[in-house]
């Protein structure tokens, strides 16, 4: 093979797995760049500071939390809380990280508003488990329940990080989860926005979008992760669509990145009509999804109020919908 085919070869292997999302990098010579291999991806943090030994142990503090969440969330580790929760028989609970509840919390969030497409339970019954923020407990009204949190954790683990990095005084940076799942923040001095390229996963170099963004997240879905999705309303697979994109602005109180992977999936498997009213209900919301020969771009319209009524509470300062779930 030569150096060319090897290239291109490496380059659609990466699109099939960042769901062909990637960033166009501006002037790097102030940019620090930090990797760290989690939840079965690499993790990224690209930040602006004048001293990279203290960006360097910020970002390894936000690679220490993903660590954490992936001890907790896997359900593949022996004793997380997902695990502990796969195993509850009818009427049993068990405490869980605060964390935890947390994503189980956008996550039924998530399952109401995409009317069940967005399912971590993959159809084996997310509304039989009672989610207690008191106790922070969870409780299985039946048996069988399987938890997998793969398409909304490492959205999830996004968001924290950033949170983290700006509780370490970072503004500037953009942090990212294999590309599939990304937070921008502020970008570098001059620049509007971090610049990103939406692709076809097949065929990398065929740039379909140019975006530039900034206190946005993104999550994307390609054609790797569509072999693997089903609907979990009728169990048939992804069919006629190779990749979809979502990007929501960051409002206070929203889980964004976690949002935007839970938006995602769930346009890979809802009809046209139900994505164009999910962007237009939901705040700052768009979508892009590429069929077999198109790209077809959903934009969001709603009103203000209509934007409020619909994704508030998904994070914790809403507890009025979490009183609401408990009933």
């Amino acid at each position: 093979m030569s150096h060319d085919e090897r290239r291109m070869t490496n380059a659609k292997a990466r699109a099939e797995i960042n769901g062909g999302v990637q960033l166009e990098p501006p002037d790097l010579r102030d940019v620090c760049r930090f990797s760290h291999e989690a939840m079965a991806t690499v993790y990224e943090v690209y930040t602006v500071h004048g001293n990279r030994t203290y960006a360097a142990q910020a970002a390894q503090a936000a690679f220490d939390l993903v660590d954490r969440l992936e001890r907790e969330l896997s359900r593949f580790l022996p004793n997380s809380d997902i695990t502990r929760i796969n195993h509850l028989e009818a009427g049993g609970s068990t405490r869980v990280a605060p964390s935890t509840l947390e994503c189980l919390l956008i996550a039924r969030h998530m399952f109401d508003l995409t009317g069940g497409a967005f399912d971590v339970s993959i159809g084996t019954g997310l509304p039989s488990l009672e989610l207690d923020p008191d106790e922070s407990a969870v409780r299985a009204t039946t048996r069988g329940v399987r938890v997998d949190l793969g398409g909304i954790g490492k959205g999830y683990a996004v968001d924290l990080m950033a949170e983290m990095l700006e509780e370490w005084e970072l503004p500037v940076s953009l942090v990212h989860g294999g590309f599939s799942s990304m937070l921008a923040l502020e970008p570098p001095a001059a620049r509007d926005g971090w610049p990103l390229t939406l692709s076809d996963p097949g065929e990398p170099s065929r740039v379909l979008e140019r975006l530039t963004v900034r206190q946005t997240a993104l999550g994307a879905s390609g054609v790797r992760k569509r072999d693997h999705i089903v609907d979990p309303r009728t169990g048939d697979p992804v069919r006629g669509r190779r990749a979809a994109w979502v990007t929501l602005g960051r409002p206070p109180g929203i889980a964004a990145a976690a949002v935007a992977d839970a938006m995602t999936t769930a346009c890979l498997l809802l009809g046209h009509d139900e994505i164009d009213a999910l962007c237009r209900n939901s705040p700052g919301v768009e979508a892009w999804i590429l069929g077999d020969t198109e790209l077809l771009h959903f934009g969001a319209a709603a009103s203000e109020h209509s934007e409020r009524a619909t994704l508030s509470g998904i994070r914790n300062g809403d507890e009025q919908w979490r009183t609401n779930q408990r009933s």
